[in-house]
């Protein structure tokens, strides 16, 4: 979700007003989701590297994502979303986590739409957390473990997501930032010019329109 500062800076306000302003489109591309039967929705909403920013601008975030989690319980439960949150929660403060536990424990049981939260997710983390868990698991056993591609996938953090089809960038910006790069291994990829605050139902649904009118062979031939 790329712009927000931008965006803001074209209309005169700090950093943290498009974030604010972004939530809008969030909620967009949730109801779109729900309309027409889309069954996972992941939102790339804070990196690893993005603890980086200035703290101000941290701070800010992690505000608005608490915020967020509490005030969509509502819209969740109406809509019949689960939410899920995946990433380093070893950064994250105690507060967040506990109203996230609660948030994801109450939506748990939901059976429409998925919303995965990618905060303080990286795909290198992802894929040296999952190693790292396999290597234990080693050591538990006292012998090496059987493992393939499938067997790798239930390490990471996404274990029982399905590898995203679609991933869609805005802003301009075309390149994967290390966002689940195991995962992406055959996913199409759609950017837009388009910054986020301004991302809308009808920009979500050309890029679903331009998805459609692809082949996917997966290094096959037909």
């Amino acid at each position: 979700m790329d712009g927000n500062g931008r965006w803001a800076k074209k209309q005169g306000k700090m950093r943290l007003y498009g974030h604010n302003v972004g939530t809008e489109s969030v909620r967009a591309c949730c109801e779109y989701a729900v309309e027409h039967g889309i069954r996972y929705l992941s939102l790339f909403a804070f990196s690893e590297e993005n603890w980086n920013r200035p703290q101000d601008e941290v701070n800010g975030l992690m505000e608005l994502m608490l915020k967020s989690v509490l005030g969509e319980r509502e819209t969740f439960r109406k809509n019949n979303i689960r939410f899920r949150v995946i990433g380093d929660r070893s950064r994250l403060s105690g507060q967040l986590l506990e109203n996230i536990d609660m948030v994801q424990d109450e939506t748990a049981s939901y059976t429409g739409l998925t919303l995965i939260v990618m905060l303080s997710y990286s795909g290198k983390w992802d894929i040296l957390q999952a190693s790292r868990r396999y290597a234990a698991d080693c050591l538990a056993a006292g012998k090496e473990l059987p493992l393939d591609e499938t067997g790798f996938a239930a390490y990471l953090a996404t274990a029982g997501i399905p590898d995203p089809d679609l991933m869609i960038r805005t802003s301009g910006e075309q390149r994967i930032s290390n966002y689940m790069l195991w995962q992406c291994a055959y996913t199409e990829f759609y950017y837009t010019p388009v910054l986020w605050p301004d991302f809308r139902k009808n920009d979500l649904e050309l890029a679903i329109q331009s998805y459609n009118r692809r082949e996917r062979r997966y290094g096959k031939v037909e």
